[in-house]
């Protein structure tokens, strides 16, 4: 039996083996499937529990916020490095580290007796899904090494997050229900072991590129920005716009972004090769990442808060009222790919931006108490364009750029649109900070995602044009 079992087992030897066989492979596909889609899984699972995470814990909005946005922003600010560490020392060891992580964070997500600690287990979170997200692909890429079988498997990895985005609001409403609130940590944690198992006995270990660097001065001065720029943002709604703290953060955020950028510029390794800003494709598909993600993601947040503490919803039906919207991502993922061929990829992107934003204005109206279905269809409308754009988006960024730099294009995509997430929930929260002004500031949330979604159409449709391309 062990003799049998031993013939389809593959070599791991990084200096190039016998190929894995097939039943490797697959658990390999299996293990970062696993890897992605908790990771995926944490971004919207949170969002169903706000309401009773801000119960048993304490605090207003700013900090249901801080639980939100501490993970985006250490998943955004650290995203890069991670990727750069795992080809230095290997994607495998950094991969099992990422998932360690990740599931000791959870744990420590569900024990948190405060908000506090609550936030920094999320903060340690996204920063082990940041490692997580480049190392899955980067193992999958070893493991397949025929173009076309590569390309299945990451479009089955990248189901699996889709599924995962979807499942997410189902299984924490279902969770919080039965449960309570800190299951929907818990769970990660049988996840975790199963995908920490299969990469241990079935991904082989990625050659190390011992000279690859890690721009350590560029990470701090990232993670700074984007950490000052959220807590300006976030608490701005709180203390007031002028209020001496908001205003230095707002003051670090811009010193610490020029630093970022004055470093990037001088440094043989960069954490981003600004260089890639020179393609032109590439800086407005760049653009249009950050801007469709400060409209969305934003107004999950504040849609999550609605529906509970207008509405009187639980968990439960507030997870079931996002899981049509959610849904409506994977379908439509799949015929996007379709209609660009017929009409060109930018064009496509131009059309989802504008669904996009036609489903946020036409949820201007919305009112407390108002049905769930007179709204359905907006909601649909708002996450279909999200799901007809993202895939032409993230092709034609990567088709901008030479096939060597893709990975790291991959990452500033990944990067950017992360940024854009918290920015979107930093401001839409702060518009929403006070119950009294609650539907107001969900009807300027609302107007501010069209504005940004027609501004990012408008970006990639003159954009492209102006530079003289047939996209």
């Amino acid at each position: 039996m062990r003799a049998n079992t031993a013939k389809f087992e593959a070599i791991d030897d990084a200096s190039g083996a016998a190929p894995a066989s097939r039943l490797a492979t697959s658990l390999t596909l299996a293990a970062m499937s696993l890897g992605y889609g908790v990771v995926q899984l944490d971004v919207t699972v949170v969002n169903t529990a706000l309401d009773a995470m801000g119960k048993t814990l304490g605090g207003g909005v700013a900090e249901l916020q801080w639980v939100v946005s501490a993970y985006t922003i250490a998943f955004a600010a650290f995203i890069l490095t991670a990727g750069a560490l795992g080809d230095r020392i290997g994607a495998k060891r950094v991969f099992m580290a990422g998932f360690a992580i990740f599931t000791a964070a959870s744990l420590a997500c569900a024990l948190s007796p405060n908000a506090v600690v609550l936030i920094g287990a999320r903060l340690v979170q996204g920063l082990a899904a940041a490692i997580l997200v480049p190392n899955s692909l980067a193992l999958l890429s070893h493991a397949y090494t025929d173009e076309r079988q590569r390309g299945r498997a990451v479009a089955i990895w990248a189901a699996g997050a889709s599924l995962a985005l979807t499942a997410g609001p189902f299984v924490g409403g279902a969770l919080i229900t039965l449960v309570g609130w800190r299951a929907i940590f818990l769970v990660n944690l049988p996840i975790g072991l199963i995908g920490l198992w299969l990469s241990w006995r079935y991904a082989t270990e990625t050659t190390r590129t011992s000279s690859r660097e890690i721009d350590l001065p560029g990470q701090l001065a990232a993670i700074g920005a984007l950490g000052a720029l959220a807590g300006a943002i976030i608490e701005g709604g709180g203390l007031g716009w002028q209020h001496p703290l908001v205003l230095s953060a707002f003051a670090a955020a811009a010193v610490l972004a020029a630093l970022f950028v004055w470093r990037d510029s001088r440094t043989e390794q960069p954490m981003l090769p600004l260089s890639l800003f020179s393609h032109r494709l590439f800086t407005l598909t760049t653009i249009v990442g950050l801007l469709v993600n400060i409209a969305i993601y934003g107004l999950i947040f504040v849609l999550s808060l609605y529906f509970q503490r207008i509405n009187g919803l639980s968990a439960w039906w507030t997870g079931l009222a996002f899981v049509p919207m959610m849904g409506a991502v994977l379908p439509v993922n799949l015929l996007a790919p379709r209609l660009a061929e017929r009409i060109g990829p930018c064009p496509t992107i131009v059309v989802g931006a504008c669904i996009s934003a036609l489903g946020c204005l036409g949820l201007v109206w919305i009112e407390a108490g108002t049905s769930y279905w007179a709204i359905f269809a907006q909601m649909i409308a708002i996450s279909g364009g999200l799901g007809l754009l993202v895939p032409p988006l993230t092709s034609t960024l990567l088709g901008s750029v030479e096939k060597a730099r893709s990975g790291i294009a991959a990452g500033v995509l990944n990067a950017t649109r992360q940024t854009g997430s918290v920015l979107g929930v930093a401001l839409f929260g702060s518009l929403v900070a006070s119950d009294s002004a609650f539907m107001t500031g969900l009807h300027q949330s609302l107007i501010i995602s069209a504005a940004v979604l027609l501004l990012a159409a408008g970006v990639i449709g003159l954009g492209a044009k102006a530079g003289g391309r047939t996209m």
